[in-house]
C-alpha cells in the first residue's frame, strides 16, 4: 500500500510493557491513522511566536496539529495563522469555554490535557487523564469539559474551576467522540468497539442509556440546537444516525460517503459532515429532511468541522494537505485555504460567545499487544 492509498485503520487500544514502548506505539499510529500522504504534502509553514495575537479582540480558531505537538491560532478576521502554541505529545481534538477564554486540547499520546489562555496563548496547566484521550467537549455551562480516553474506554470528567479530574465515566470499548447536550445535563459518546452511541447522565456521570448505531462510528456526534436531535457518523458503513433524544432511537439513516466529523449550524437547519476521506468534500445535509443537499470539495483527507458562531463561516481540517479550508455557508463554497501545522486534526473557534467543537478521529484501535 502506498502512503497515498492510506485509510484509517480500526481504532486504538494498545497495551505495552513501558511507557516508552506505548509512546512511540501511539506515535506510529498518529501517523498511520491521520493518513498522511508525505509524498503530497505541503511544507510546513513558519510561525510567529505564541504571543503574536495576545490582546486582539478577534475571534480566532484553534487547530491542532498532530504531528508538530502545537497548535496554530488562526485569526478568523484575516484567514491567517497569527501564533503557534507548543502543547502536549500528539494534540488531536480540541474545545473551548463558551466565554472564548478557555481551549482545552487533548494529547493522545501521553495522556493529557493542555489548558490554553486565549488571552495569552499559552498553556496554563496540564490534566492527566486517562488512556489515549482522543476527544473533548466544554459543557454550555462552562463548567465542566468531558474527555474521551480511548484506550481505557472511558470518559474522564475535568472542572474547569480548577482543571482536575472529577470523575471517570466507564462506557464502551474503543470510544472515539464526545458532545453535551445545549443544556449540559446529556453527554453523547459514540464507540467503534460495538457500534453504539453511550448516552450519560451529567448529573450521576453515569451511564443511562445504549443506542446502536451504524458500523464503525469514528467519532463524529453533534447535537442540534434545540437538543432535539444527534447526529452520529459511522464510517464503516458508510451513513450518518439520525437520533432522536426524546425516545433515544435512530428515527433516520442518511447515506454519506465516508463520514468522519460533523457539525450542526448554530440556527439548527444544517449539518457539514467530512466525507469521502480519499476526495476531500464536506457533506451538506438538511435537518429538515435528513437528505444531503450538497457537496463541496474541499482539501485531502478532511477530518475536523466547526461553525463559526455567527453560522456565516465553517472550517475544515485537511490532515494530508497541512491546511485548513474555509467554507462560505451561504454559497457551500471554500473562500480561502489556510497553511497550518504538520497533520492538523481538531479546529474549534473562540469568541465572546464561543460554541465548542470536537475532533473527530478515524478509528485507531488497533488489537491489545502485550510486548
Amino acid at each position: 500500500m502506498t502512503t497515498s492509498e492510506v485509510q484509517p485503520p480500526k481504532g486504538l487500544v494498545t497495551e505495552t510493557s513501558t511507557t516508552t514502548s506505548r509512546r512511540n506505539s501511539r506515535r506510529w499510529t498518529l501517523k498511520v491513522t491521520a493518513a498522511l500522504c508525505v509524498a503530497f504534502a505541503l511544507p510546513a509553514p513558519g510561525f510567529p511566536s505564541a504571543h503574536a495575537d495576545q490582546g486582539r479582540k478577534t475571534n480566532n480558531a484553534y487547530v491542532t496539529n498532530s504531528e508538530d505537538d502545537t497548535v496554530s491560532v488562526i485569526s478568523t478576521r484575516t484567514n491567517s495563522v497569527t501564533a503557534t502554541i507548543p502543547v502536549g505529545d500528539g494534540p488531536f481534538a480540541v474545545s473551548v469555554t463558551p466565554d472564548g477564554r478557555t481551549a482545552y486540547v487533548t494529547n493522545f499520546v501521553d495522556d493529557t490535557v493542555s489548558v490554553i489562555s486565549t488571552r495569552t496563548n499559552s498553556v496554563t496547566a496540564t490534566v492527566p487523564v486517562g488512556d489515549g484521550p482522543s476527544a473533548v467537549a466544554v459543557a454550555p455551562d462552562g463548567r465542566t469539559a468531558y474527555v474521551v480516553d480511548n484506550g481505557d474506554g472511558s470518559v474522564s470528567v475535568i472542572s474547569t474551576r480548577t482543571n482536575s479530574v472529577t470523575a471517570t465515566i466507564p462506557v464502551a470499548f474503543a470510544p472515539q467522540g464526545v458532545a453535551v447536550s445545549p443544556d449540559s445535563r446529556t453527554v453523547y459518546v459514540p464507540a467503534s468497539g460495538n457500534d453504539t452511541l453511550s448516552v450519560i447522565s451529567a448529573r450521576t456521570n453515569s451511564v443511562t442509556a445504549t443506542i446502536p448505531v451504524g458500523n464503525t462510528p469514528l467519532g463524529g456526534v453533534a447535537v442540534t440546537p434545540d437538543g432535539r436531535t444527534v447526529y452520529v457518523t459511522n464510517f464503516g458503513d458508510e451513513t450518518v444516525s439520525v437520533i432522536s433524544t426524546r425516545t433515544n432511537t435512530v428515527t433516520d439513516t442518511i447515506p454519506v460517503g465516508a463520514p468522519q466529523s460533523v457539525a450542526v449550524s448554530p440556527d439548527g437547519r444544517t449539518a457539514y459532515v467530512t466525507s469521502d476521506f480519499a476526495q476531500g468534500e464536506v457533506s451538506v445535509v438538511s435537518t429538515r429532511t435528513n437528505t444531503v443537499t450538497d457537496t463541496i470539495p474541499v482539501g485531502n483527507a478532511p477530518l475536523a468541522v466547526t461553525f463559526a458562531p455567527n453560522g456565516r463561516t465553517a472550517y475544515v481540517t485537511n490532515a494530508n494537505d497541512n491546511t485548513v479550508s474555509v467554507i462560505d455557508t451561504r454559497t457551500n463554497t471554500v473562500t480561502d485555504t489556510i497553511p497550518v501545522g504538520n497533520a492538523p486534526r481538531g479546529v474549534a473557534v473562540a469568541s465572546k460567545h464561543t460554541k465548542s467543537s470536537h475532533d473527530v478521529r478515524p478509528d485507531t484501535r488497533r488489537p491489545r499487544q502485550r510486548l
